[in-house]
């Protein structure tokens, strides 16, 4: 017996972006989109909102087009599959499925990165929320054979956030090739990224953690799992980073950490975490600074060499990453702190952000 499907509305709820280069949305009925071929039609539920959508909002990346208006944000969204393409069956993907949307909406699978399972840099990819429409509303598109299954047992307002923070940090930890037992220090700990970071490290990869931010999230960062945390409002910033660079030492034994994860969008963290490393440590550069791009002030070659230092770049996780990390979350390991809002809120989200005053991840209810 053939099973029908409910009938779907016409229109949706969605928050586009009204006045690019500035935080500004409007919350807007439009035309829910019909799956191509190989796509599927996902019911969001919920969509996480991440530092990196306001950046594309307020055009704050240099380097990029300007992001276009009426642009639908969002990248980190889940759902049910609500509707099939004509080509989807080798897919495995069945009507009901949750699944969440990613930072890279789509890639190519046959280009260079693609090949060399690093999907997430496709270089002919379609960013979610950046000129493809994102997960800030009630209906999205993705490709059948990229969107992710999500397991049973975990909140869709907690797999929001992993589907972007959690991968992107998890991809840049398992790329620095730390051994369990090892110091890692993560810059920005108490933030989106850095308390999910944190929790990775420490609970389920066995790394000893040393979290550093403001004051503020001294809380959020030792229950995450650091063994210490540095407030970096108790050093001076008129000494280029010599006492927090000692203090950093001292932790570790007076050698330095093995590796450092720059969470933050901050180039002072940078410049810091250089000489944070030990003898042969890795640096690893993830939060991507807004305005004037400028080099790492500290990573001249004589340290480089005089120290064998390594310097990586990761952007976030594949989709062999996703799957890992959302087993974290199915397991207990990995539990993102955030408060959910309805999509209303947005504007008010993109504010505390920008002020540095959201603790953890905010997640918008779109149901």
């Amino acid at each position: 017996m053939k099973v029908s499907t409910p009938a779907l509305p016409m229109k949706q709820k969605a928050a586009v972006y009204n006045s690019p280069g500035s935080v500004s949305i409007d919350i807007v009925e439009i035309d829910i989109p019909e799956p191509g071929p190989d796509e599927v039609l996902i019911n969001l539920t919920h969509s996480g909102v991440c530092h990196s959508d306001l950046d594309i909002m307020t055009n704050s990346w240099a380097g990029l087009p300007p992001t276009p208006q009426g642009q639908v944000g969002g990248h980190e969204g889940v759902g049910r599959v609500v509707k099939l393409g004509s080509a989807t069956g080798n897919s495995g993907i069945k009507i009901g499925d949750r699944v969440g949307v990613k930072w890279v909406a789509s890639a190519c699978g046959n280009c260079e990165p693609c090949q060399m399972q690093s999907d997430s840099l496709c270089f002919n990819q379609k960013v979610s929320g950046f000129y493809t429409p994102g997960t800030f509303q009630q209906y999205v598109l993705g490709p059948a054979n990229y969107v992710t299954r999500v397991p049973d047992g975990v909140e869709s307002a907690q797999v929001a956030p992993l589907l972007c923070a959690g991968l992107t940090v998890y991809s840049a930890l398992k790329g620095s090739m730390t051994a369990p037992g090892q110091w890692v220090v993560i810059s920005g700990a108490g933030g989106g990224l850095g308390h999910l970071a944190v929790q990775i490290a420490s609970k389920g990869m066995g790394f000893r953690v040393i979290g550093v931010d403001h004051g503020s999230k001294a809380e959020l960062v030792k229950e995450s799992g650091a063994e210490h945390f540095v407030d970096i409002t108790k050093f001076p910033a008129d000494d280029d980073g010599a006492a927090i660079i000692n203090h950093i030492k001292s932790l570790t034994g007076g050698l330095g950490a093995h590796t450092a994860i720059v969470c933050t969008a901050a180039n002072s963290a940078y410049s810091q975490a250089v000489q944070f490393l030990r003898f042969s440590g890795t640096l690893v550069c993830v939060g991507i600074p807004s305005g004037e791009r400028k080099p790492i002030a500290s990573a001249y070659p004589g340290i480089l060499i005089a120290k064998q230092l390594k310097i990586i770049g990761s952007a976030v996780g594949n989709r062999v990453d996703a799957v890992e990390v959302l087993d974290f979350a199915a397991r207990g390991i990995v539990k993102v702190h955030l408060q959910t809002l309805p999509m209303e809120k947005l504007s008010q989200i993109f504010q505390d952000m920008k002020a540095g005053s959201l603790l953890g991840r905010a997640v918008i209810d779109l149901s």
